[in-house]
């Protein structure tokens, strides 16, 4: 960071910001947004007990005896609030983290997938359990947040224009046409220049057969 000269105010320092800005490394100057933490943990304890409760459904439909419609809450309900619970932890632990540090990255996502993963081993009610589910759910959703956290790929610039993008796309992966044609040869829709002036050259020695160029308009 250069200081300047006098009544320059501060002066800082681009290159050093500018080699952080890498896809899994965010510029961190950005003001930080506060979440509500409150309403994530809501939304998601109930997305989450709705697949709960498919699941529940689906356990329910594979017992042998029938428990009637509402087996999936009186026989596999269990599944239900599991889901539940996993869904809201994870989500009101990653909030209050991101909140009180400041930050929104990957350790975040650690700390809510380790309780999230914690609550899936107190079913197994052992510690060894608790712990190993807990650090393999840290993990994965710690490798899931700093790859992108989307099973797309990286999030894209939505100022950036789409046409724009992919001709930039199909130029950086174009091969020349003399490279192409040296290891294809021609045909199948690969010609090179003044292809049908070799092709009637090659017809007319071998075969006698002269082949009359076509016009312009013709073509």
């Amino acid at each position: 960071m250069d200081l300047g000269t006098p009544g320059q105010g501060i002066v800082h320092d681009k290159t050093s910001t500018l080699s952080n800005k890498t896809p899994f490394n965010p510029p961190t100057d950005e003001v930080y947004q506060p979440q509500d933490a409150i309403a994530v943990t809501t939304t998601s304890t109930l997305v989450m007990g709705g697949f709960g409760t498919l699941a529940s459904a689906i356990q329910n439909t594979l017992t042998r005896q029938n428990y009637g419609a509402f087996g999936i809450f009186t026989r596999t309900g269990g599944t239900i609030a599991l889901f539940a619970v996993m869904g809201g932890s994870y989500s009101f632990v990653k909030c209050a983290s991101a909140n009180l540090r400041e930050r929104d990255d990957h350790y975040n996502s650690t700390l809510g997938g380790f309780f999230a993963g914690t609550m899936l081993g107190l079913r197994a009610r052992s510690l060894p359990a608790v712990l190993g589910y807990g650090a393999t759910m840290a993990i994965a959703m710690a490798a899931f947040d700093y790859t992108g956290g989307s099973l797309k790929g990286l999030h894209r610039d939505p100022d950036e224009d789409e046409f724009e993008r992919k001709q930039s796309l199909r130029k950086n992966r174009r091969r020349p046409i003399g490279e192409t044609l040296q290891d294809l040869g021609e045909g199948r829709g690969i010609y090179g220049p003044g292809y049908q002036e070799r092709r009637r050259e090659t017809l007319k020695q071998k075969y006698g057969v002269d082949v009359p160029q076509r016009s312009a308009a013709e073509s």
